[in-house]
């Protein structure tokens, strides 16, 4: 729904208990209990027929003899009640209800024809209550001394958000946060969602000046793209951590082509993260050490990382670490490498790791991070530290300290081993916020949270229209394709069919003809000339190769008469039952060289079509090599999709081999964006293999399954592309054309040519604060808009290439 009416969920003036009880142990009694201790300055109401009083306060018989109209409603009653109860809240004026009671998933009687839960629903409708819940451990908000839950402890206030599908995970963090002095804004348990869900929350806390990081345990996320809006508008704002519950699912998904084989569901929600700009860890212990070292430090400009250390084993260990969390060691610029021979011991490593030899004592310290402060290649620093029973561990501390503190636009980490002095280091540390682990292994993982945060929020910046460009496409040729196949009652398209739809969106293919006999076949051998590659087309077939249905490298006519024989005869032994419609005819394609890639589309159940790039060939499930990305795309986006595989450095060359056309391949992608766009049908789709060389990309063979499709096909995308139905050219009285139409981040250029014109006072007027640039930051807010949640409209010249002029703006809320 939206944020409305939250406020009397989290700071309410006064709250009713319905269901409240002085029986320990009970639900309505813990939760009177917690209400009752949290310090609320406001009334508390209990409501329960049974007692007198609860907690020492007077009970009332029902909510409409309250004497004060709640603007919270806790129910801990049977789930038959809550219907009537919401009601009877919504009569009496309140706004907001944590529905604790599990249960109303299922009908009262066989008689009802809508569950509880959909009761519930529509009591809360026509005042827009909203609910939380049910099933859920409840609401705690410590600023406001709400504890509206039936947790087994109490937290104090701080500044971190937690939300939860689990009520069971808040109680484990809310033990293990007691233990470790943390304070939280918010604890939410969300329960069932039945109205206010993981989008809700996170647009509150987004907007709430006393939440300074949100904290995610999530099982499954639904409606996802309102939970996509919610969650790139929050990260925009301050850091999102979250965990993600079930990471290794039992049982494969039965799916016929390589790109359902090769997508997982939670390399779907991992791509999802990535592109909402939130930072996924593995577990609770990851989520606090992620926001610490968030809170604690800057986020480094990149992700190469220096080590100093005084042993050459744990700096070993930690770059073992750096490069199995994907990390990149720095290269030292060979001016530190002078420096630093100038200053430390002729037997140091002479590289990084930066190993200064086991007796480093402070001054050894001080004088090597003066130099990778300095070095333009370094963006971090991990400081080890081994005791030695010679030197101070403590002095070592020190110099560290102080080097930092001269130069503060370097990101430094620490960790120190053994005991004793350590205690005294992390003291030191801590108080000068530099970060400290006590092993190699955690302080890597630490730095490699700031590498992915970073990388998150630079793709989170990406808003990339669904314009084509630099081709062009034809929809209504490949929507002609996909009716006729629907019509016959076909799902699977044959190949030619698959790459007459490539080829609308100008995806390079080889061309490909039918033959239904071996006759018509050699016909069409002849005509192409060479050899030429022969494959079955059956709807009963998906992978030919794995029954015979492919013959390559046929040279003539005579041989591909054969082919067509020995193919047919091979299947109706194998597969007598299939369906034959006949045999593609194609020429060979050579291209020494070349590399075999695959692109897919599978549309995900939760996040629609998800985008698939990686090493293709018969061997690309062994091989598990791919990335995933969310449409719509652009180049930036397309090339972080294949800079995530290790295919990736093949394409760009090695051992004197030219590389790949990286536009090309990167461009293909973004087509294949624009297809799943375009063509609602298309729910999923191989391009195996996709060849790649020096001189582009071409496409050897295709498939692509279909489903009748109702409403827009952008309606199922996770993020809303460009809205091109929105333009609209508006003549001019001296025959000019003006163009009405979204902002894209494009238009940046733009948007700093039309500020620089501005008049200090008209700054006044827009921006409410003097101004003198409009920084890259304060610009993407207007360019890098969601289109879902928000319109920005300019008036501009049609079809004007680099800078266009914008004679006026338009902000929709």
């Amino acid at each position: 729904m939206s944020i409305r009416n939250l406020e009397y969920l989290f700071k309410p003036k006064a709250i009713a208990v319905i269901g409240a009880s002085p029986v320990p142990n009970s639900v309505g009694g813990v939760v009177a209990h917690n209400l009752f201790t949290a310090g609320f300055s406001g009334p508390i109401m209990p409501v329960n027929p049974r007692h007198q009083a609860v907690e020492g306060v007077l009970a009332y018989p029902d909510i409409a003899s309250l004497p004060v109209a709640p603007d919270l409603g806790v129910i801990c009653t049977p789930p038959e009640t809550v219907p009537a109860l919401i009601a009877e809240l919504a009569a009496r004026g309140a706004r907001a209800a944590v529905v604790i009671t599990s249960g109303l998933g299922v009908a009262a009687s066989p008689r009802m024809v809508q569950n509880l839960r959909q009761e519930m629903l529509l009591a809360a409708r026509p005042t827009l209550l909203r609910i939380v819940g049910p099933n859920c451990l409840g609401v705690i908000a410590p600023g406001a001394g709400v504890n509206a839950s039936f947790a087994h402890t109490s937290t104090k206030p701080g500044w971190l958000a937690f939300v939860a599908q689990s009520g069971a995970i808040v109680t484990s963090v809310l033990g293990w946060a007691k233990r470790h002095g943390i304070g939280f804004s918010h604890l939410v348990s969300l329960g069932d969602m039945a109205d206010v869900d993981l989008g809700d929350t996170l647009d509150y806390l987004a907007s709430d000046p006393g939440t300074r990081a949100i904290l995610m345990y999530i099982e499954v996320v639904s409606q996802a793209r309102k939970f996509m809006s919610a969650a790139r508008a929050a990260a925009r704002s301050k850091p999102v951590i979250v965990v993600k519950a079930g990471r290794h699912v039992e049982g494969a998904r039965a799916v016929a082509s390589h790109t359902g084989a090769l997508a997982g569901s939670e390399d779907v929600y991992d791509t999802m993260f990535r592109r909402a700009g939130i930072l996924r860890v593995l577990g609770l212990e990851e989520l606090f050490d992620a926001v610490e070292i968030l809170g604690m430090t800057r986020v480094p400009a990149g992700d190469r990382l220096a080590i100093l250390t005084n042993s050459g084993g744990i700096g070993a260990l930690a770059t073992d670490a750096l490069i199995d969390e994907g990390g990149s060691l720095a290269s030292l610029t060979q001016e530190s490498i002078l420096r630093l021979d100038q200053k430390l011991p002729p037997n140091w490593s002479h590289t990084n790791p930066v190993g200064i030899v086991a007796d480093a004592n402070g001054d050894r310290y001080a004088e090597a991070m003066g130099i990778l402060l300095e070095d333009s290649n370094v963006d971090a620093i991990l400081v080890l530290n081994c005791p030695n029973p010679l030197i101070s561990s403590h002095d070592a501390a020190r110099a560290v300290i102080a080097a930092t503190a001269k130069k503060q636009d370097t990101t430094v980490l620490a960790s120190w081993l053994g005991d004793g002095e350590v205690l005294e280091a992390r003291r030191l540390f801590a108080e000068n916020h530099i970060p400290f682990y006590g092993s190699p292994g955690q302080a890597v993982r630490a730095f490699m949270y700031l590498v992915n945060y970073r990388r998150n929020q630079q793709m989170l910046m990406e808003t990339p229209p669904s314009v084509p460009e630099n081709f062009t496409t034809d929809p209504s040729r490949a929507r002609a394709v996909v009716a006729a196949a629907l019509a016959e009652g076909r799902e699977w398209l044959t190949e030619p069919e698959a790459k007459e739809i490539l080829a609308a969106f100008s995806i390079p293919v080889v061309a490909t003809r039918v033959a239904h006999t071996p006759e018509e076949a050699a016909s069409i051998a002849a005509d192409i000339g060479g050899s030429v590659a022969i494959k079955i087309i059956s709807p009963n077939i998906p992978h030919k190769r794995e029954v015979g249905g492919i013959a390559l490298d046929v040279k003539g006519p005579a041989a591909a008469r054969e082919a067509v024989i020995a193919i047919t005869d091979q299947v109706g032994r194998l597969l007598p039952k299939a369906r034959v419609d006949g045999f593609s005819v194609q020429p060979m394609v050579r291209r020494p060289g070349a590399y075999e890639l695959i692109i897919g589309v599978l549309d995900d159940e939760q996040f629609g079509p998800v985008i698939l790039f990686g090493h293709g060939g018969t061997a690309v499930e062994v091989l598990g090599d791919r990335a995933l990305g969310l449409p719509p795309l652009n180049m930036q986006l397309a090339q972080d999709i294949m800079s995530r595989t290790r295919i990736y450095k093949l394409l760009q060359g090695y051992r004197g081999l030219p590389g790949a056309r990286l536009d090309a391949i990167a461009l293909t992608l973004i087509k294949v964006s624009q297809l799943v766009i375009d063509i609602a049908e298309v729910c999923e789709l191989d391009i195996n293999p996709l060849l790649a060389d020096e001189y582009g990309v071409v496409a050897l063979d295709a498939r692509i399954k279909v489903r009748a499709a109702a409403g827009v096909a952008t309606d199922r995308l996770a993020i809303r592309p460009y809205p091109k139905e929105l333009e609209e050219r508006i003549p001019l009285p001296d025959g000019r054309e003006l163009l009405l139409r979204p902002v894209v981040p494009e238009d940046e250029p733009s948007f700093q040519q039309t500020f620089a014109k501005l008049t200090p006072e008209e700054i006044r007027l827009r921006f409410f604060v003097p101004m003198k640039t409009l920084s890259h930051m304060a610009a993407a807010r207007f360019t890098q808009i969601d289109y879902d949640r928000e319109m920005i409209l300019i008036l501009t010249e049609p079809g004007i290439p680099g800078r266009p002029e914008i004679f006026g703006l338009v902000s929709i809320a």
